[in-house]
């Protein structure tokens, strides 16, 4: 296999021109040393770099066998998601696992000036009677850890304390109960990535609109962007009603 090297947390700048120009917030996370680690072919002339964040790997340059096959050891999600920057990476993930389900996710553009805070305000004020909403504290977080459905709202950091410090959210209760979502799933200098999950029995009750609004406006307030990529049409349509405006459709690999 090729060999491959991992990139430090302040040797990141080697790997940030082969990623030049692709608008997601998770590379950017990763190359300004907040979360997730890189690895490359070359440290003296790279031309081919891997990013790991959370259940993400992204793939730049010419593509690389010894990095196509990399998974992480203390990688301990059930899937990876493969995402390819061009076809070149598509076709080697396609040879390498003939059995990976290819699909579709949906990038949203990056436009501070696309929400309508009034509009935000009324959603997130819509919650049907019976509902509560609770900005997530040290209590919620252990909470969503306990449930498969929630796991991803706080799951990639390690402590409250270091949620705390980078990390805001919000769930929806049902008296004590968690039923639905809407946090940090990773954070970068200028903003997070928004995470939205609600418990299936409580779906298509508008608690995901109420709660996402609530995490946007919560961003905008604090001068934070609240960058947005659907994995299905669902999450494309959800967002497009909060203000989102589609950027394309591109391949992922699970």
């Amino acid at each position: 296999m090729e060999k491959i090297e991992q990139v430090s947390r302040d040797e990141m700048a080697v790997i940030a021109h082969l990623f030049r120009g692709w608008d997601e917030t998770m590379i950017w996370s990763c190359l300004q040393g907040y979360m997730g680690d890189a690895w490359l072919d070359d440290p003296d002339y790279p031309r081919s770099a891997q990013i790991v964040v959370g259940d993400f790997c992204f793939f730049a340059g010419v593509p690389h066998e010894g990095l196509a096959l990399h998974i992480p050891a203390d990688f301990s999600s059930k899937t990876i998601l493969f995402i390819p920057q061009h076809e070149g990476w598509e076709m080697l993930i396609e040879r390498l696992y003939p059995h990976a389900e290819r699909f579709s996710r949906y990038a949203l553009q990056k436009d501070r000036d696309a929400f309508h805070p009034e509009t935000l305000a009324g959603y997130a004020a819509s919650l049907p009677a019976g509902f509560t909403m609770r900005a997530i504290d040290e209590e919620l977080y252990h909470l969503t850890a306990l449930e498969e459905w929630s796991q991803d709202l706080c799951s990639q950091f390690p402590t409250y304390d270091a949620y705390k410090e980078r990390g805001m959210g919000f769930v929806v209760m049902r008296g004590a109960e968690p039923v639905c979502g809407a946090s940090s799933y990773t954070v970068y200098k200028d903003g997070i990535e928004i995470e939205i999950d609600t418990k299936e029995s409580y779906r298509r009750q508008g608690l995901a609109l109420a709660c996402a609004a609530r995490l946007i406006l919560a961003c905008l307030e604090r001068g934070l962007y609240p960058s947005w990529d659907a994995a299905n049409t669902v999450s494309l349509h959800l967002a497009e009603k909060l203000g989102y405006r589609p950027a394309g459709e591109y391949a992922a690999y699970e």
